[in-house]
C-alpha cells in the first residue's frame, strides 16, 4: 500500500476550504436538520455537524474547547497527534493516521465535551486531511480558544506542549 501524500493546495481547492480560527482549513459537510436541546437549556441546537479539516504547512489546531464531544475522523496523509487534557490535567494523546500503515495510529478518536484539545501534524512539515463530527451540533459561540498563560497555570505539568501549541 501506498503512502497517502497530500498535495494541501488541491485539497484547499477542491473541498472549497477555509481559513479556521484555530489553525488549518475546514469546510463544514453537514449540519443535521433536526434539533436537540440539552439539558437546562432552552435553546435548540442542530443534533450533529460534520467539517472537514486540514492542517499543513506547519500550522496546529491551537488548544480550545467545546461544549460537545467531538469525534476526529482520519482521511488521508500523514498522522496527526491530538493532545487532550481533562478537567483534571491528565493528558491523552491520540494519533490518528492510517491504522494500516501506522500500527500506532487509529482511524478514529473522541475528545470529550469540555476538555482542552490541540492537534498538530506529527512531522513538523506533514498535511492530514480529517474530519471532525460533532454532536450535539457545533456552534461557534461555545467555541473557547485558551489563553495559553492561564492554561499553562492551570495545567504546569503540560506548560511546554500547551505553550507550544498555543494560539498562532
Amino acid at each position: 500500500m501506498q503512502h497517502d501524500r497530500i498535495d494541501p493546495r488541491e485539497w484547499i481547492r477542491r473541498l472549497q476550504l477555509e481559513p479556521h480560527p484555530d489553525g488549518g482549513y475546514f469546510r463544514e459537510t453537514y449540519r443535521a436538520a433536526g434539533n436537540v436541546t440539552r439539558d437546562r437549556e432552552s435553546q435548540p441546537r442542530s443534533a450533529s455537524t460534520a467539517i472537514y479539516f486540514l492542517l499543513c504547512d506547519g500550522a496546529h489546531s491551537a488548544w480550545h474547547r467545546i461544549r460537545s464531544d467531538e469525534v476526529w475522523h482520519f482521511y488521508a496523509g500523514d498522522p496527526v497527534d491530538v493532545h487532550v487534557v481533562d478537567e483534571h490535567g491528565v493528558l491523552t494523546t491520540h494519533r490518528l493516521g492510517n491504522a494500516v500503515l501506522h500500527p500506532d495510529a487509529a482511524f478514529q478518536a473522541v475528545v470529550a465535551a469540555g476538555d482542552w484539545f490541540a492537534a498538530e501534524c506529527r512531522d513538523a512539515d506533514g498535511a492530514a486531511l480529517v474530519g471532525c463530527t460533532v454532536a450535539p451540533g457545533f456552534e461557534f459561540s461555545e467555541f473557547e480558544l485558551a489563553e495559553a498563560g492561564a492554561l499553562e497555570a492551570r495545567y504546569p505539568q503540560h506548560r511546554e506542549l500547551i505553550a507550544r501549541l498555543g494560539p498562532n
